[in-house]
């Protein structure tokens, strides 16, 4: 038996540095060509050394042999942990009692600064220069001397701000670090390794400060939310071969001044003046004798932790597909994708001439730049030519949403060569792959995908290219199972989690966006447009749902034990805002942005006070605090009493009788059984009213196709998946669409562009229908008795008019797939890959179903659905489907 030890991690992460959490929890997966490949026993050593491990000796930690299948989330328990130092494990694994051990390559990890007597740097900064709006942005540097050949060397480096660092000119930071948070409670710190950067002798600190969301322009409050100007901290730990160290810090030593960046802000834009740089400033030799001395800020009251989220970078370019010259004489790109990132110019002319770019998500009918969208925002980078020969320039601190570009003052003749779209966003690695035999639905999964790729960068965002860009919660917890499936966003959802207890409430109210950037202080909603809910509902409860939806999908126990006392807060303060369980009116969004329905608010707060509840009773009995479950059993089981006594008629029409009410209701097991039927036929009969088409928003869309689903409408929810008459999924896609637009109506032919003030072409929330696409059509789900996919629930619903379905999904574990393909005849083939030291059951829809391994099966649905136990490796079953005739259309199923 062929048996590999892989994708070796520490906290997620793949040898991750300058952790502060003080028992690290490992994970590795197993790789095997056979079946039934299951860990029986692992062991695992931890070392300070690379030495001491190449020997097997793990003088932190030794597990022993340990009889157990479990391979992740192992949590160390060895020796306690230093600051600032390295660590190294490996594991090997049994998979049978008398197999062989195999062993893991090594691993590293290693500490950062764990108490705040480690810091000993300052905060500098650069005085602003009197009378301009925007300021430049400051470059600092700092000459130091190694005293001996550099052993190891590791910079600490955040900002109230954000932040490029250099070492010896050279870049080591990640973009738009040190990311966001709400800098009054946190700051996150990044950790680089920078032994292979550094020499003996002299060597040069640099960096440059970007106003980012700290000082700049944020959301609806526009800027200096939580401070005037930036501010950088900086630590550098050197030891040296001979085995002394050294310290260097930011101070008042460091010299600054202004640079090229006249101004950089993530809503205004960039200027770039080439005939301002200052050549090698970042490197040792420099003369820096006309630089300024810092300013130094006396203290930050906030915590410095180890950055949780995943770094922001590059991860794609792309090559526009098309340029046409406009009758001003401007140029404009078609980048083919609505994106999110900037252009990167190549430019050659006279030194002083200014070019400008300018973005946007769309064009006008007359082919001129939409931009009356991006209400004060202002998507446009202005660089300055150097002069001499060809030139490069890309912006440094802002970024745009955009697919079309208007290249303005160029000069010559620009050409498809001339500029590059650079695709930024948190680099959450891809998880999962869908594809069908239609090529309308693959469009609707790349949108989805380009959707979450152009809003997930350091918080999950509503929209990228307006004067908003904010987190906001309700949008995050519906679209968070379909993000999982797409992307591991485990960090990146522990990270908005603490950002969201970060502006929980006294009242335990969870607020409406995370980082709080100043909404709750200023009460902006409540002077511009009179909404002074104190929760909403939707938004509240991803405080309840994203913590479950991240344990549901990775197994993570640890964020429901960190954030368990806040979620309860937020239950006791629905229950203190309730009238004998029954929710109040007052929320300001509701069923945001659904079309041609208005869902009463008090039954929207209601069912989702309900789910909480209900959640909270799960999360209750996983973390095993029994009275804690029946208190929130029994309160869930009052709510669903007081709303079916309150909005529930004698015929199941629910108050409001729009499709999100019934979905809700569905969803979140409100009803009896019998109501059960009921709503379903009346769900069923409002769609079919409307012409097959929905009228959902942002909170009911994401559970309307698995309502239909599990109550009996396959073939109405695959209609709807279908459908390309307006409102629809396919009807955007049908117009151009490249993303997911965030309302149905954003453009349409009998209306054109709705309202400029909030209609964004790039917003996830209506993407949620991915989670469906995974978890009903393909049929991947995840077993909440043993999550992360140990044990994985494989349900494929085939309609017929989607004839194959090919999905993938890397778990912690390694890559589930499923494939399944419909013949003309109704023959149902299935074939499923299981990863080692998993299992799965397999359910088969279908009469004579028949396994290539002779597995026996159970059966289900009056032997409409066979059901087998299988463990690793790929399986193959074929079944025949049934046909029949619904509304003139053939549906096989």
């Amino acid at each position: 038996m062929s048996v590999v030890v892989t994708d070796c991690r520490t906290e997620y992460l793949t040898e991750p540095l300058g952790l502060d959490v003080l028992q690290p929890r490992l994970f590795w997966k197993i790789a095997s060509d056979e079946r039934h490949v299951h860990q029986s026993a692992y062991r695992i050593l931890v070392s300070a050394s690379r030495d001491s491990l190449s020997r097997d000796v793990g003088e932190m930690w030794d597990s022993g042999r340990l009889e157990s299948d479990q391979s992740t989330h192992i949590t160390y328990e060895g020796t306690a942990l230093a600051s600032d130092t390295d660590y190294f494990w490996k594991v090997c694994v049994w998979t049978g009692k008398d197999s062989s051990p195999v062993w893991s390559e090594p691993q590293r990890w290693s500490m950062g600064i764990l108490s705040r007597t480690g810091w000993k740097a300052q905060w500098i900064g650069r005085k602003a220069d009197p009378g301009l709006e925007k300021q430049p942005a400051p470059l600092f540097r700092k000459e130091i001397h190694a005293a001996a050949d550099v052993k190891r060397a590791m910079v600490y480096v955040t900002a109230l701000g954000i932040y490029q660092l250099r070492v010896n000119g050279e870049i080591v930071s990640h973009l738009f670090a040190p990311g966001w948070t709400d800098y009054n409670k946190r700051v996150q710190v990044q950790a680089f390794d920078v032994t292979s950067k550094l020499h003996q002798g002299s060597n040069a600190i640099g960096a440059i400060l970007g106003e980012g969301w700290y000082s700049g322009t944020v959301g609806f409050l526009h800027d200096k939310v939580y401070g005037e100007r930036p501010f950088l901290f900086l630590q550098l730990s050197v030891e040296y071969t001979d085995g002394t160290k050294e310290l260097f810090v930011t101070d008042g030593s460091w010299k600054t001044a202004d640079g090229p960046i006249r101004y950089s802000d993530f809503i205004k834009g960039e200027l770039y003046d080439a005939t301002a740089e200052r050549t090698e400033w970042d490197e040792a030799g420099y003369d820096d004798a006309d630089w300024q001395l810092p300013d130094i800020r006396p203290g930050y009251n906030g915590l410095l932790t180890a950055a949780i989220e995943p770094p922001i970078r590059i991860t794609r370019t792309l090559k526009p597909i098309s340029v046409r010259k406009t009758e001003t004489g401007t140029y404009i790109y078609d980048m083919g994708q609505n994106m999110v990132g900037w252009t990167e110019l190549t430019v050659a002319g006279e030194r002083g001439t200014k070019v400008t770019l300018s973005h946007a998500e769309m064009l006008n009918p007359d082919g001129t730049l939409y931009l009356e969208n991006l209400r004060e925002a202002v998507q446009q980078d202005h660089y300055i030519l150097n002069g001499g020969g060809e030139e490069r320039y890309e912006p440094h601190f802002t970024f745009h949403g955009f697919r079309y570009v208007e290249l303005i003052g160029y000069p010559g003749e620009p050409d498809l060569d001339t500029i590059i779209g650079k695709v930024v966003h948190s680099d959450t690695a891809v998880a999962g792959s869908l594809t069908t035999s239609d090529p309308m639905v693959n469009k609707l999964y790349s949108n989805i995908t380009w959707g979450q790729r152009g809003n997930f960068l350091s918080v999950p965002t509503d929209c990228p290219q307006r004067d908003e860009r904010l987190g906001w919660t309700g949008d995050a917890q519906i679209f968070a199972r379909a993000a999982t499936y797409n992307m591991d966003v485990s960090r990146f959802f522990e990270k908005f989690i603490g950002d969201m207890i970060d502006a929980q409430q006294p009242s335990g109210a969870f607020t409406d966006v995370a980082p709080d950037a100043g909404w709750i202080r200023h009460k902006m909603w409540n002077t511009r447009l009179n909404w002074s809910a104190p929760d909403n509902a939707g938004w509240g409860d991803a405080g309840v749902i994203i913590p479950w939806t991240v344990y549901l999908m990775y197994g993570d126990r640890r964020i429901l034990e960190t954030h368990y006392d806040a979620m309860v807060r937020w239950i006791e303060y629905l229950i203190s805002m309730s009238d004998h369980f029954v929710r109040p009116a007052y929320a300001n969004y509701g069923d945001w942005l659904s079309i041609d329905a208005d869902t009463p608010k008090d039954v929207l707060a209601t069912a989702y006070f309900a789910y909480s509840a209900k959640v909270m009773g799960l999360i209750s009995e996983t973390l095993g605090k029994t009275d804690d479950k029946r208190r929130f059993d029994q309160c869930f089981a009052d709510i669903s009493a007081a709303f079916r006594q309150a909005f529930v008629d004698e015929q199941g029409r629910i108050h409001g009788e729009t499709q999100t009410v019934y979905v809700l209701a569905l969803q979140f097991g409100l009803l009896t059984p019998e109501q059960q039927l009921q709503a379903a036929a009346h769900l069923a009969e409002d769609i079919r009213a409307r012409g097959n088409r929905l009228s959902t928003g942002f909170l009911g869309v994401g559970y309307l196709l698995p309502a239909l689903t599990d109550h009996g409408h396959l073939d109405l929810a695959y209609t709807l998946l279908l459908q390309e008459e307006f409102p629809s999924w396919m009807y955007s896609i049908k117009h151009g669409a490249t993303t997911i637009w965030e309302r149905w109506d954003g453009w349409t032919e009998h209306n054109g562009f709705q309202t400029p003030s909030m209609n964004s072409f790039n917003h996830y929330s209506l993407g949620s229908v991915g989670e469906w696409m995974f978890r009903y059509m393909a049929g991947l789900e995840a077993d909440p008795e043993k999550p992360g996919f140990k044990h994985a629930v494989i349900q494929p619903h085939p309609d017929g008019r989607v004839t194959s379905v090919q999905a993938s999904y890397d778990s912690l574990y390694g890559r589930h797939e499923v494939r399944w393909e419909v013949t003309e005849s109704g023959g149902f083939l299935l074939q499923v890959t299981v990863p080692a030291n998993t299992t799965a059951t397999v359910h088969v829809p279908g009469r004579n179903v028949v396994s290539e391994a002779s597995l026996t099966p159970s059966y289900t649905s009056g032997r409409r659905t066979a059901s087998f136990q299988v463990g690793s490796g790929t399986w193959a079953f074929t079944s025949q489907l049934a046909r029949e005739q619904r509304d003139g259309i053939v549906i096989i199923g």
